[in-house]
């Protein structure tokens, strides 16, 4: 058992590091890399570099994990997972993005479990992006879950990667319709709402009819009642996508 002398340690390393990483938005974190074209020699050679700064310490461990974070190759797969159980919240977050950029479905067991048990919100909110990454339709309940419940950054995450991942789930995109028009209607963060618009209007042409008109019906409203001008803009967004002329008479008149 830690003592309070020994957790108050240990939280203000924590403190310490995450002010000397920064600890700013986890996307901003991953790094532009050169665009100038390189030939195959030259790639290999970066990729090879990458893979042993995996394995040393920390800071090597950080330009790794950047680099995987844009660029893909098998063999990293070994190295990034024992990262997934690192003490340090930055390497944790870093590693997950990588595996989201280099998806395996070694990696998904032990990814799914962390949405809901990693204690760190940046790791969190890398999570429910990654996971969008995979297919399996096992990824769409702990999304949801996260949607109903986990804070709004990664509320906001979850919500893109239902999309995707129900794209390839027919069978699951009615439970992901149904969520996103719940958040469409009662989430307190602007962001997740918009999004949650964003969302129902691509799945639209995959519904059945019943569940789509209550989807036109909630932008609808959306349009109309939503108090942040963002949420009403992307709501008549995606209520245009519908091409349903009905529902977009029904806004003018509204509005009229």
């Amino acid at each position: 058992m830690t003592n309070h002398d020994e957790l108050t340690l240990e939280l203000a390393l924590l403190e310490e590091e995450l002010e000397a990483e920064a600890a700013q938005d986890p996307l901003d974190l991953i790094s532009e890399l050169s665009d100038q074209t390189q030939d195959i020699a030259a790639q290999r050679e970066l990729i090879d570099q990458a893979l042993v700064e995996l394995q040393g310490n920390h800071e090597q461990q950080l330009q790794g994990l950047k680099f995987f974070c844009e660029h893909r190759d098998p063999r990293a797969l070994p190295l990034l997972l024992p990262l997934l159980d690192s003490s340090c919240p930055i390497l944790r977050m870093s590693a997950v993005y990588a595996l989201g950029r280099n998806p395996h479905p070694e990696a998904l067991p032990l990814l799914l479990p962390k949405l809901q048990q990693d204690s760190n919100g940046f790791v969190r909110k890398a999570l429910a992006w990654t996971l969008g990454n995979y297919s399996s339709f096992e990824v769409i309940p702990a999304l949801l879950r996260a949607l109903g419940s986990d804070i709004a950054a990664v509320r906001l995450w979850a919500t893109s990667s239902l999309v995707d991942s129900s794209l390839n789930n027919s069978n699951q995109r009615e439970a992901v319709a149904q969520q996103l028009l719940l958040s469409l209607r009662i989430d307190s963060e602007p962001a997740v709402r918009s999004n949650s618009a964003w969302g129902l209007g691509r799945l639209h042409a995959y519904l059945e009819p019943d569940l789509a008109l209550s989807l036109g019906e909630a932008l609808v409203a959306a349009c109309i009642d939503d108090a942040d001008s963002g949420v009403r803009d992307d709501a008549r967004n995606a209520l245009e996508q519908l091409q349903n002329p009905a529902l977009l008479s029904r806004l003018q008149n509204d509005w009229a």
